[in-house]
């Protein structure tokens, strides 16, 4: 059998070239920066790199109560009005330090778009001005207030649906986590992480073999592990050490040339062991953070496309498995 340890990587040709052109920018990396620097280098990248917003019916900033004040959010739909169903609840990426609603506005319209469903962006507290559990605080509070239908979201919301890339991935899964163990008003149907880290407590093998080079180095993992201040040893730091055992079923996707990437591969291996409904998908050739970098990289067009249908699929049976489930109990 021939080794294949030192073969490279497949890497995609439009990645390729995205990375070469990142690779050669002079100036200071992430890890090299303040947090505020750091905040509007990323926010600058969001017209290079990613895809226009487009067109919604409903784009309504929303005020939700925290337990530290007021949590910014964003709502966008489709639809002006809409009958009672699912909503979505959306954590943005940036390793808890970075991103805002703004940085995933266009990701969160095209959800809004292909889902049909409303989309409700949370800007959660960030790194380092409030380090950990501020964040899965603030995410538990939101997903609990679009749960009790508020009037000033203007729609009727059967059940949740629970997504976020990145750091957002690691906190739709402990945001999973804590709508299990303490209920909110209505039930989470889905959890969709996208490329979570879920295990900090540890180095897997994908940390050193994508250390640098690849959009995300190991120098900002640490830097943003160092800001956010986790207890790694704890489930809502490192949620793949909690039981997994009745969380909602999971449309999980992961990059094949992300560090993270075998905390996502782990993850989902864990749910199934558990006996939880899983659609994992990883995208080949391509780096962490591709969901808003459909511009710089047009292939990721495909990959959310995936991500989407996988999610709509699983939600709608989702959902009709909760209705069946509610009618036969009122008939029992």
């Amino acid at each position: 059998m021939t080794d294949t340890s030192d073969t490279p990587p497949f890497v995609r040709p439009d990645v390729r070239m995205f990375l070469n052109y990142l690779n050669a920018v002079p100036g200071p990396r992430t890890h090299q920066m303040t947090p505020a620097d750091a905040r509007q280098v990323y926010i600058a990248m969001k017209d290079v790199a990613d895809l226009p917003v487009g067109q919604l019916a409903t784009s309504r900033d929303l005020s939700i109560p925290g337990p530290a004040g007021t949590i910014a959010a964003r709502l966008f739909d489709a639809r002006e009005t809409r009958a009672p169903g699912p909503a979505v609840v959306f954590f943005h990426g940036g390793g808890f330090v970075i991103g805002t609603i703004d940085t995933h506005a266009s990701f969160c319209a095209e959800m809004a778009r292909v889902l049909d469903l409303p989309v409700v962006s949370v800007e959660y507290r960030l790194a380092p001005e409030h380090r950990w559990p501020a964040a899965p605080d603030d995410c538990e509070a939101a997903a609990r207030w679009v749960a009790e239908s508020p009037a000033d979201l203007g729609r009727s919301v059967t059940s949740l649906v629970l997504a976020g890339d990145s750091a957002g991935g690691t906190l739709t899964i402990v945001t999973a986590m804590d709508l299990r163990d303490a209920p909110a008003a209505v039930p989470v149907i889905v959890q969709a992480p996208i490329y979570p880290a879920a295990d900090s407590s540890r180095m897997y093998p994908s940390f050193d073999a994508f250390a640098d080079g690849y959009l995300l180095t190991r120098d900002t993992m640490l830097w943003f592990v160092d800001a956010y201040q986790a207890d790694v040893a704890h489930p809502r730091g490192s949620p793949l050490l909690g039981n997994v055992a009745g969380l909602p079923p999971a449309v999980i996707v992961t990059a094949s040339l992300d560090p993270i990437r075998d905390q996502g591969r782990a993850y989902a291996a864990a749910l199934v062991q558990a006996g939880v409904p899983v659609v994992f998908r990883e995208a080949m050739g391509t780096v962490h953070g591709f969901v808003t970098l459909r511009k710089a990289i047009p292939s990721a067009q495909g990959d959310v496309a995936g991500y989407l249908s996988a999610l709509k699929d699983v939600i709608l049976e989702a959902e009709a498995a909760r209705v069946q489930t509610q009618a036969a109990g009122a008939g029992a």
